[in-house]
């Protein structure tokens, strides 16, 4: 089980694995590459993806990026 990132407020809405996921979203890479990286399907890529977004309240995954960036998460 994914431990839980242990930053102030909202920042522990994100674990490791949901931080690995956005960090290589941050770096341009498209959905295919991402999930190879993460040995896990585009399929899962993106229902990740939405999860993430969904938990943040954040309407795309770009927006999540941006959430994770602005509080020194990436």
């Amino acid at each position: 089980m994914p431990r839980t990132m242990q930053h102030s407020g909202d920042d522990a809405l994100l674990n490791d694995e949901d931080l690995t996921l956005l960090t290589l979203l941050a770096e341009g890479l498209p959905l295919d590459a991402v999930a190879r990286r993460l040995a896990i399907s585009e399929r899962t890529v993106r229902r990740k993806s939405r999860a993430i977004c969904d938990r943040l309240g954040v309407p795309a995954p770009i927006s999540a990026v941006r959430w994770a960036a602005q509080r020194g998460l990436l």
